[in-house]
């Protein structure tokens, strides 16, 4: 995860063209950094880069002199209409301000999400519409305040429940409709409950929140939520088999000490393997798309037989190699013939065991990002002091010059006028500036519901992380 910036974007210069650019690498990251169109287009070609093996040199201290030679594209987006504002998201469309997302429509301020449409401040839901503050949610509709339930429609501040229906302050609920703090309740009970917490007042919502925190801390708890599975240890699981230490997952088998799992097989090690998939074996590798026979991997999409490679796509037997494209037999970005490749591999690796290198991930200080904006820094956070002495590299955040808000959030959604959108708004908490914009504002009316007082990010923190 600290290889990973999930949420940081900046603006900087593109190297080839000169254009500002949204980038996930800091104007003063020491990476050259093409704008996606740039990347992934035929005027460079990464070969270019390409050098021969120094045996007299660590293959690290190689790797990272290649690092900061190749080109890398800004912003990991694929295939999208209208989502430039989100990192690692591909086949969506009008989108903002989310984190990992596949195939999903009209998502904003939410993470690890997947065929999702219609969905606000979310994580981890699936096949899903119509949703708000929901977590580990599949196939449900119209739902908010909605955690680790599946097949569900039209309910509220409910917790481990399934297949249910008109449902408000339940949990542990399965195949049920009309039932309000865990009891039947008529059609015109449950709707008094749910119009005195859901009425447009933002006061009344965080009464609704305050309960359901009640109600959650006093439900039963699941030891695991795992779903048609066999053999299998870890939790968020589903339609697995064979897996040990393995979470976040689904029609996965033989994976070891691994998370962020989708159609993969013999995955050891890694963190988001699959997603359409991954025949395997993948070994210790940070994102592997479609990959087969890679370790020590990072960003490699559809190869196969890689080594200490990162960012490839459509390769095969290649080993040390950064960003190229449809490319066979490359060490260190240079080609060879199949035979020269064959000889040559051996060696080093050779070479490698002799600096205790070989069979090891990249060293931290590989890292293209400081760790205060990779990913490891939400599950695992360190000071700067601490990190600095671990290797990794830090970066001071820039001062953020917030200004005071010029408006009032109002008390109820109803009182919202549509030109609210053009207010620059100040959270709460972390006193960042912030705005509500035309899609937002419509789905808080539609659901007659309050926007909360805080800054997007800072409430993605504070509600699914430790901060």
């Amino acid at each position: 995860m600290a290889f990973r910036n999930e949420w940081k974007l900046y603006r900087r210069k593109c190297d080839a063209t000169g254009e500002e650019i949204l980038s996930a690498y800091s104007k003063d990251n020491p990476f050259k950094v093409y704008k996606n169109s740039i990347w992934w287009g035929d005027t460079w070609d990464a070969l270019e880069y390409g050098r021969d093996y120094n045996f007299s040199k660590p293959f690290f201290e190689q790797f990272k002199e290649l690092q900061l030679a190749v080109p890398r594209k800004g912003t990991s987006i694929f295939n999208c209409e209208n989502c430039d504002y989100n990192s690692h998201i591909r086949q969506s469309r009008n989108c903002y301000l989310n984190s990992l997302v596949v195939n999903c429509e009209d998502l904003y301020y939410s993470y690890w999400m997947v065929n999702d449409k219609n969905v606000f401040d979310s994580i981890i839901t699936n096949d899903s519409t119509l949703c708000y503050y929901c977590s580990n949610v599949n196939k449900s509709y119209g739902c908010l305040f909605l955690e680790e339930a599946n097949n569900c429609t039209d309910c509220y501040f409910c917790y481990q429940v399934h297949g249910c229906k008109n449902c408000i302050f339940s949990s542990n609920l399965a195949n049920k409709e009309y039932y309000a703090f865990n009891k039947k309740c008529t059609n015109e009970e449950f709707e008094e409950i749910k119009n005195k917490y859901i009425n447009g007042s933002f006061k009344s919502l965080e009464e609704g929140k305050k309960e359901f925190a009640k109600m959650r801390k006093e439900a039963k708890q699941r030891t695991v939520h795992n779903l048609n599975c066999e053999n299998v240890t870890g939790d968020h699981m589903y339609n697995c088999r064979n897996c040990k230490n393995a979470y976040e997952g689904f029609n996965s088998e033989d994976c070891v000490n691994s998370i962020s799992l989708g159609g993969a097989t013999s995955a050891y090690s890694c963190y988001s393997a699959g997603w359409p998939n991954c025949p395997g074996p993948v070994y210790m590798s940070l994102v592997s798309r479609a990959c087969q026979d890679v370790a020590f991997g990072n960003y490699n999409w559809y190869s196969s037989k890689l080594r200490y490679c990162e960012g490839l796509n459509t390769c095969d037997s290649c080993f040390g190699c950064i960003g190229l494209r449809h490319k066979n037999y490359c060490i260190l970005n240079k080609q060879y013939t199949k035979e020269e490749y064959e000889e040559l591999i051996p060696k080093i690796i050779e070479h490698m065991k002799s600096t205790g290198e070989f069979g090891k991930f990249f060293q931290n200080d590989l890292s293209a990002f400081t760790y205060n904006e990779n990913s490891a820094q939400d599950f695992l956070p360190l000071d700067k002091e601490t990190a600095l002495k671990m290797g990794f590299k830090w970066r001071d955040e820039e001062s953020k010059n917030s200004k005071p808000a010029t408006a009032e959030i109002p008390e109820n959604i109803k009182d919202a006028k549509d030109t609210f959108t053009k207010e620059i708004l100040a959270c709460d908490t972390c006193k960042s500036n912030y705005k509500i914009i035309e899609p937002e504002l419509k789905f808080y009316k539609q659901m007659n519901l309050l926007n909360p007082h805080l800054y997007t990010q800072y409430l993605l923190l504070k509600t699914w992380f430790s901060v």
